[in-house]
């Protein structure tokens, strides 16, 4: 069968390879793929800066947010003809306090194994295997739209802990900033609005789908520094990891307000430095909350699935700005201006 693959650490070497199908020890669940999104961390890979092939292999199947179709079933799991996302995250075999009770997108000693990342195949490929437990069913209205589950899983988590932290202490929110209009800054928004709260979302760019998406949510667009908004908001979901727009998101948030980080910014440039004292003096004499969050656990998919499911379809669609067939991969990485989600069709 054919899959994406890419040497980790050789920049250049992603190619359309083929290899032998998948084996029954990878998982009892046969799924054949139909889409699979292409994102920042797919890139970075391909570019040699992350990334660890599974032991005893040189390549690394590429790919971590999918959508497939079950084409052999397992008892317990979901069944044939079902559409289905595969958990990018497995927990260590220790395993560590988190991941023996499920939550091993907290995993505590790194041994984790990541689908298309770290140690495990991904699934930029005809077909793969699951074991019913790491599969999570998708509404089949969704559609191809089902691939969008695992960024919003993201999304859930981190909103998830947003609240938790929230309610050390008497709290009403209100007033929202969301910075950054990629997938996961839209996805935020969208489940803030769900929530009820004012959300503005800041970005660079002036045109194209973003402004266009933003409005449709019933939030509020802009352009320029955080310090030129004028905003004083309870939550800050920061999605660039540009260090700049993190200090300006700590010093713009009200007192006692919480700043979720969920952007990584560049793996190889290291020169935010300076940032750290004064950060930690906004967070000191404010009281507020900066926390990291990354990837997701079971529950985390289920509530993106949630929201996803009330989410109006046309505005969905509109977060997939660019489809490739899979022999078309170093075109889908290559980052468009107006891109949000590229995804790769499997059906083409």
């Amino acid at each position: 069968m054919h899959t994406v693959t890419v040497v980790p650490g050789k920049s250049g070497s992603v190619a359309l390879s083929e290899v032998a199908e998948p084996g029954s020890e990878l998982g009892s669940v046969v799924v054949e793929s139909l889409a699979v999104g292409v994102c920042g961390t797919d890139a970075e890979i391909a570019r040699g800066e992350y990334g660890f092939a599974p032991p005893g292999k040189d390549r690394l199947i590429l790919g971590h947010e999918s959508l497939g179709r079950v084409v052999q079933a397992a008892a317990g799991g979901p069944v044939v003809g079902d559409l289905v996302v595969g958990i990018v995250r497995r927990p260590d075999p220790v395993p560590c306090p988190n991941c023996a009770v499920g939550e091993w997108d907290m995993c505590s000693n790194g041994l984790y194994t990541e689908h298309g990342i770290k140690e495990r195949d991904g699934f930029m490929a005809e077909r793969w295997r699951s074991d019913p437990d790491y599969l999570v069913k998708v509404d089949p209205e969704l559609g191809v739209l089902g691939v969008l589950l695992e960024p919003a899983s993201v999304v859930a988590k981190a909103w998830e802990h947003i609240y938790a932290i929230g309610h050390r202490t008497y709290w009403d929110p209100r007033t929202v900033l969301v910075v950054g209009a990629g997938p996961i800054g839209l996805l935020a928004a969208l489940l803030a609005r769900q929530r009820g709260l004012e959300v503005h979302v800041l970005d660079q760019v002036t045109g194209g789908p973003k402004p266009v998406l933003v409005e449709a949510l019933g939030a509020r667009y802009h352009n320029g520094t955080v310090a030129d908004l004028g905003l004083s908001p309870d939550i800050v979901v920061e999605c660039t990891g540009v260090p700049a727009l993190i200090r300006q998101s700590a010093e713009a948030a009200a007192p006692g307000g919480i700043v979720c980080l969920t952007g990584v910014g560049s793996l190889t440039d290291r020169s935010a430095g300076g940032i750290e004292s004064g950060l930690a003096t906004t967070a000191v004499l404010r009281n507020l909350v900066l926390f990291g969050s990354v990837n997701a656990n079971r529950r985390h998919y289920y509530l993106a699935a949630r929201a996803l499911s009330r989410a109006d379809r046309s505005w969905l669609e509109g977060l997939v700005t660019r489809r490739f067939a899979p022999h078309d991969i170093v075109q889908a990485l290559q980052r468009d201006p107006d891109d949000i989600k590229v995804i790769l069709d499997f059906t083409a």
